[in-house]
């Protein structure tokens, strides 16, 4: 049974840093795409990051515009886990956090910023910024 557990979240002030982590079980997801996606209250779950690797060590990552230059999403294949590092936050970076994963096999030239693309998901973490 796969499972994704999301850890790191908090309280951070305007400015500051947080970095989450994923920590997969059940499947090495070596060759699949996992993602970031956030919530804020009374809004729709939105795409933050993404990456995928397609059997090599390349990968491939993705942004937001939203999130470009201040976000970094990385893995570590030995733990089965992928990262979101998280600078500059700002208030509107509020949100529960959640980290998803694909079932199929990563595909380069494909975007993976659909909610519909992933197929497993973790519970979330709350990340909170005050300005």
């Amino acid at each position: 049974q796969v499972q994704l557990a999301e850890s790191g979240g908090g309280l951070v002030q305007s400015g500051g840093s947080l970095r989450l982590s994923c920590a997969a079980s059940g499947r090495t997801f070596s060759n699949y795409a996992m993602g970031w996606f956030r919530q804020a209250p009374g809004k729709e779950r939105e795409f933050v990051s993404r990456i995928g690797w397609s059997g090599g060590s390349t990968s491939y990552a993705d942004y937001a515009d939203s999130v470009k230059g201040r976000f970094t999403i990385s893995r570590d294949s030995a733990k089965n886990t992928v990262y979101l590092e998280m600078a500059v936050l700002k208030p509107d970076d509020t949100a529960v956090y959640y980290c998803a994963a694909t079932d199929r096999y990563y595909r380069e030239g494909y975007t993976y910023r659909r909610v519909g693309d992933y197929t497993y998901w973790g519970q979330g973490t709350q990340v909170t910024v005050s300005s």
